[in-house]
């Protein structure tokens, strides 16, 4: 009979960290969790519950892969059976029924390497911020480019590719499926309910940081692999230095040499609202308060993911690695 294992990782999720935990107890065959520095309590719940546990070394700096590769290598180690893997951040639940139906979809389709579903917020109606996150969660469903940190992976395909990068702060699951479909893996993205992920996001600062760190990722992300026939996240790259920087800086330059018209580039910033607007309205079929949300922060956010751009590659020129960014409270 196939196996299943699970991996969650995590850093203080506290609560979070235990529904996390139920939701997958005695419905697969092992749990491993990795905490990276918690000083909170949760290396001790998870252990109450007869988990695994990993604590990741503290001189050495976290990053989600780096802590999903411990419990990978940890599940192979203690249980070499396990085929499939589902991998879960520690602040997300997983929903009935989604570990059965990822499980199938697998064993019926040898060429896909990795599944996942829909991850919701558990809280979306409380804040802006995690309406966001709701909303950026609805990928469509198919044959998809990339996963998020919640999928569950053919351990024949995570171990052909390596595995994630360590050295990656942010990003890492798009990285790693670039690599997956370099190799003929498929990814899918199922009609099916599979985590509810818990944001709590309720401050500015704390969106910009998440946009910030998105940017760091885009960057790396093409840096890494630019130059393949994918052609990984150049687009995304080109669009936060074009609005994020560009444009604004030709608009105010060129301001007094062309009598201030030069501002009217300015009007590409409402133009380019209303484009995703109508085309989450007309093809994603979301309401118009939804989609007007969600297309003000794709355009304001090119400011702090051109910001998160610059980091990574002003680090890179200086040989220096980057920390984790995160923006959740403890």
């Amino acid at each position: 009979m196939t196996q299943i294992g699970l991996i969650a990782i995590g850093r203080n999720e506290g609560q979070r960290l235990r529904q996390c935990l139920l939701s997958a107890l005695e419905k697969v065959d092992c749990i491993v969790y990795v905490d990276s520095g918690s000083t909170d309590g949760s290396v001790e719940m998870a252990r109450s519950l007869g988990v695994e546990v990993i604590e990741l070394d503290l001189s050495i700096p976290f990053t989600a892969a780096r802590a999903r590769n411990a419990g990978f290598q940890h599940l192979r180690q203690t249980h070499p059976q396990i085929e499939f893997v589902q991998f879960v951040d520690g602040d997300c639940e997983v929903v009935e029924g989604w570990l059965e139906k990822a499980q199938q979809e697998l064993l019926a389709q040898p060429d896909v390497g990795v599944v996942c579903g829909r991850r919701r917020e558990r809280f979306p109606e409380s804040t802006v911020y995690n309406q966001l996150c709701d909303i950026e969660w609805n990928t469509p469903v198919g044959e998809a480019e990339a996963c998020g940190g919640d999928s569950m992976m053919r351990v024949e395909a995570f171990e052909q590719v390596g595995g994630f990068n360590d050295s990656i702060i942010a990003g890492e699951e798009p990285e790693l499926c670039v690599r997956l479909r370099q190799q003929g893996w498929k990814i899918l993205r199922l009609d099916a309910e599979m985590t509810l992920h818990d944001a709590q996001m309720t401050r500015w600062n704390q969106w910009w940081k998440r946009m910030l760190r998105a940017g760091h990722a885009y960057a790396e992300g093409a840096w890494l692999h630019g130059q393949s026939p994918q052609r990984h996240w150049v687009k995304e790259s080109k669009s936060i230095w074009l609005w994020g920087l560009f444009i604004p800086l030709l608009a105010l330059v060129l301001a007094f040499p062309t009598h201030e018209l030069s501002l009217l580039l300015l009007l590409g910033y409402p133009y380019l609202t209303y484009r995703i607007y109508r085309y989450y309205t007309q093809q994603r079929n979301y309401s118009n308060r939804d989609s007007a949300l969600y297309s003000l922060s794709c355009v304001l956010g090119k400011f702090p993911q051109l910001q998160g751009q610059m980091q990574f590659h002003f680090n890179r020129l200086l040989g220096r690695r980057r920390t984790l960014v995160e923006y959740k409270t403890e």
